[in-house]
């Protein structure tokens, strides 16, 4: 008898987990996955989405060690692509969104300065995401490089190793930081105004931050697994994307 409740138990358990995905997620995408869940939720209200945010970096680490990730939104293509070489993604990376860097400061700047308002000495502090392990990192760095800034500013940045630390740096510990634009259309960054608070870095500094999804070998026979992943390359994530700053494919 006892036995057979197990048996009973785990099936039981097995039933009502069996909607859960597993999903990771860059971590610019933090401030934009409570309204796409809400929005998946309301064609699929019987699974739940459960997310881990991360760099995509360290997030392709833990798949490579075996994290139980169903799917990867990755913050470029560069992660994903060497994932699916690799036979640990199941499908072709795609591209979902296209990311874009600001810079920002919680005190009024002259942003009239470009670039060079990194060389003010009022400017001691540059938060900046770690380039080895945070694609926008490494897009700010190249920005900053390509500005001519890199040599004269290095010694001033504090690095955050996701993109969402250095947006916590850059409005605690930092006199200025480079961000996902995304961020900016968080709730919590309302008080912050454009041109004031933050300006759009020269997209002609940069690479493209194209982002990429795929499914994971742990999502291959998952109907929820597919269906959000259709969702997140179909108009209503798109639109979503858009209302956060992202350019959409």
């Amino acid at each position: 008898m006892f036995k057979f409740f197990i048996i009973f138990y785990l099936l039981l358990t097995s039933i009502l987990s069996a909607g859960d995905i597993k999903i990771a997620v860059a971590a610019n995408v933090s401030y934009a996955i409570e309204d796409l869940k809400k929005e998946f939720y309301k064609s699929y209200p019987d699974t739940k989405v459960l997310v881990t945010l991360g760099g995509s970096g360290k997030l392709t680490a833990q798949i490579k060690y075996g994290a139980p990730y169903q799917l990867f939104m990755s913050a470029n293509m560069k992660y994903p692509d060497a994932l699916y070489i690799e036979q640990i993604a199941v499908t072709k990376p795609v591209i979902y969104a296209q990311g874009s860097l600001a810079y920002l400061s919680i005190k009024k700047q002259d942003f009239s300065k470009g670039m060079e308002l990194l060389e003010d000495k009022k400017i001691s502090r540059i938060a900046i995401a770690n380039p080895k392990t945070a694609p926008y990192g490494k897009a700010a760095f190249e920005a900053i490089e390509n500005a001519g800034m890199l040599n004269s500013v290095k010694s001033k940045f504090i690095y955050g190793e996701s993109i969402s630390q250095t947006v916590s740096y850059t409005v605690t510990a930092a006199d200025i930081g480079f961000i996902a634009k995304s961020s900016l259309y968080s709730p919590h960054m309302v008080e912050f105004k454009k041109d004031i608070n933050w300006i759009d870095v020269d997209p002609k500094l940069y690479t493209p931050i194209d982002q990429g999804i795929v499914i994971l070998k742990e999502g291959r026979d998952s109907k929820e697994v597919k269906a959000f992943y259709d969702f997140i390359l179909g108009k209503k994530a798109k639109a979503i994307f858009e209302r956060f700053g992202y350019i959409v494919p």
